[in-house]
C-alpha cells in the first residue's frame, strides 16, 4: 500500500481540524483539549499534539492527513510532521490579518525542514473583515511571480476540503513530484 501524508498547518482557529473533520473517511484522531492561554479568546479547545485523518484513494493508494497544533509551543510536533511529510496545506484565516506575520513563521518554519509541495488555502473570507486572497499573499510575501498556488477553502464544506486536496496533487504532479 502506498501512502502519502499531507501536513495541514496554520494559526490557531485557521481551520485545520475541521479541514480533516470535513474530508476525513474515518472518524479523526484528535488531541483537542480546553484552551488555556489567549487560544480560549478564539475558542474553547485547540488541539495539542496533532490531528489524524486519512482518504483512500485507491486499492493501493491512501492519503494520511495530520492537522499541527497551531501555537509555536507546539513546534516539536510542526517538527515530527513536516519531515515525513509529502507536501503541505498552510491555512490562512483572512479575517485575522494580526496573525499574518506569526503565519510567515509557520511558513518559514516549514520551508527550513522541507523542501515538498504546499499550497495556501485562505480560509473565513465570509466575514466582513476579510482580505482578498491578492492582499492576503502580499502580507505572506508573495507576488505573483513567487506564489505558490492559493485558493479559498471553506473547511467545513467536504468539497472544498477535497477540491483543496486536488489542487495540491495537480501542483505536484506539475512542478514534477510524485506524492
Amino acid at each position: 500500500m502506498e501512502v502519502m501524508r499531507l501536513v495541514v498547518t496554520g494559526p490557531v482557529s485557521a481551520g485545520k481540524s475541521t479541514f480533516i473533520h470535513s474530508v476525513s473517511e474515518i472518524d479523526v484522531v484528535d488531541t483537542d483539549r480546553k484552551a488555556t492561554d489567549e487560544t480560549a479568546n478564539l475558542k474553547q479547545s485547540t488541539t495539542v499534539a496533532f490531528d489524524f485523518g486519512r482518504l483512500q484513494f485507491g486499492p493501493n493508494q491512501v492519503l494520511h492527513l495530520y492537522g499541527t497544533p497551531g501555537q509555536s509551543r507546539f513546534d516539536f510536533m510542526w517538527d515530527l510532521l513536516i519531515r515525513k511529510a509529502h507536501a503541505y496545506l498552510l491555512l490562512v484565516a483572512a479575517h485575522r490579518p494580526h496573525e499574518f506575520r506569526y503565519t510567515r513563521r509557520i511558513l518559514s518554519f516549514m520551508k527550513q525542514r522541507a523542501d515538498i509541495p504546499m499550497i495556501i488555502g485562505i480560509t473565513h473570507t465570509d466575514a466582513s473583515e476579510a482580505w482578498s486572497k491578492e492582499n492576503v499573499m502580499v502580507a505572506l510575501g508573495y507576488n505573483s511571480q513567487n506564489s505558490p498556488p492559493a485558493l479559498i477553502v471553506d473547511p467545513r464544506d467536504k468539497a472544498s476540503a477535497a477540491q483543496a486536496i486536488l489542487s495540491l496533487l495537480q501542483y505536484s504532479m506539475r512542478v514534477g513530484v510524485k506524492l
